[in-house]
């Protein structure tokens, strides 16, 4: 089974992911590791820490010449912010690093962050100790990780890519449905991520706008997966279904607050006749697909061969210039809320985030229907699938 873990601090030493499952004799493409991690960095109204980094992954095992050897792979990612933090977050006990903690300690709780809530479960009264590592500098290690499960999908001609649907009151029409091709043209885009120009600048006036206010905006960025098989996920037990395991990937990024699959939220509203997907049969391909896609790729928590398409919804990130009401934990007195380098928005970055967490769980699902331990004997399977698929 792959799986994978994230440790590190936003200001500590280092950000880590590992990865593992991963079959052996899998190229790794370095070079494209690194460009998810700067595409990541990209997007209008970003704050000035993506002017201090510079990611770049350190593979430290799980490698050898290039290829995945089926240990796990430990990848590092430093954080060159550490340099200005080395006493506040030092891992040792000393008197510098007291005093350094206590000139930056947070006491007063940011609403609608982790803060309040993390210092009451763990304990502290230093809120530092939770924000740290609630920041979302931590999704630097979770693009590292999806960037090796793309990698992974590329070989059964699995790609994903996202985009930005709405900043703010700025909108794509309701009806628009974003082609492969304008993914495509977007890739490395670095302002709004959005497939239509005039409707990108009318997003970066918005995210204008809220930075002059000292204010954040959200808004919602789409993730589309092509390429899949009919057969990902299982409709046998709640847990297997591959729409939820998306769904809880996706709600995982910060400050995504709600996830649609497809066309979800529109035909909650509509009637039956105009909310499912009418079947078809392509004699020359020998495959069943659908006339429409309103169900996102997904029926029954299976995947049907359509393109997958996930919807996150992510809110106004809480860290704000203009602070709202909040009260000190030590001495329980009213306080405008501490206000920690931030972004104004975060969409168009958030969208990459999303794209490693698909991959992640289509990797996942992948290994979950065709194993092996090689590349050689996943697609070996993977192609046995296919052909029994077409002899249907």
């Amino acid at each position: 089974m792959l799986t994978f873990r994230t440790a590190g601090e936003s200001h500590g030493q280092a950000l880590v992911a590992i990865v593992e499952g991963m079959p052996a004799h899998l190229l790794i493409d370095f070079d494209f590791i690194d460009n998810e991690l700067r595409r990541r960095q990209g997007g209008y109204g970003r704050a000035g820490r993506m002017k201090i980094e510079r990611d770049q992954v350190q593979i430290l095992s799980g490698v050898r010449h290039g290829r995945t050897i089926g240990s796990p792979i430990a990848m590092l990612i430093d954080n060159k912010d550490w340099a200005n933090w080395t006493e506040t977050m030092s891992v040792r006990e000393s008197a510098a690093s007291e005093e350094a903690g206590t000139r930056r300690r947070v006491t007063r709780p940011r609403p609608g962050h982790t803060d309040l809530a993390g210092s009451l479960k763990f304990d502290h009264t230093d809120a530092r100790n939770i924000l740290e590592r609630s920041s979302a500098r931590e999704t630097a290690a979770r693009v590292a990780a999806g960037a090796v499960a793309k990698i992974f999908l590329k070989s059964f001609d699995i790609e994903i890519l996202s985009h930005t649907r709405s900043i703010g009151t700025v909108r794509l029409p309701g009806d628009f449905s974003v082609t492969w091709a304008q993914l495509e043209a977007i890739r490395n885009d670095d302002v709004a991520r959005c497939v239509i120009r005039e409707t990108a600048d009318q997003m970066v006036a918005e995210i204008q706008k809220a930075q002059k206010d000292g204010d954040t905006i959200g808004g919602t960025f789409e993730i589309v997966a092509k390429g899949i098989p009919n057969g990902l996920g299982s409709h046998t037990a709640w847990d297997t279904r591959l729409d939820g395991k998306l769904a809880q990937a996706v709600m995982s990024i910060n400050a995504v607050k709600a996830v649609e699959i497809g066309d979800g939220v529109r035909i909650a509203h509509t009637p039956g006749s105009s909310a499912h997907d009418e079947i078809a049969y392509d004699g020359a391909k020998k495959r069943f697909y659908r006339l429409t896609n309103r169900a996102g790729g997904i029926e029954g928590g299976i995947s049907n061969g359509e393109e997958i398409r996930v919807v996150g919804y992510l809110k106004p990130i809480p860290t704000l210039k203009k602070a709202l009401q909040s009260v000190d934990m030590i001495t329980k007195e009213p306080f405008l809320a501490q206000h920690e380098r931030s972004d104004t928005c975060t969409v168009p970055a958030a969208g990459v985030i999303g794209e490693s967490m698909v991959a992640l769980i289509l990797a996942q699902a992948v290994l979950d229907k065709f194993g092996g331990d090689s590349m050689a004997e996943t697609l070996r399977n993977y192609h046995g699938y296919v052909e029994q698929l077409r002899n249907f």
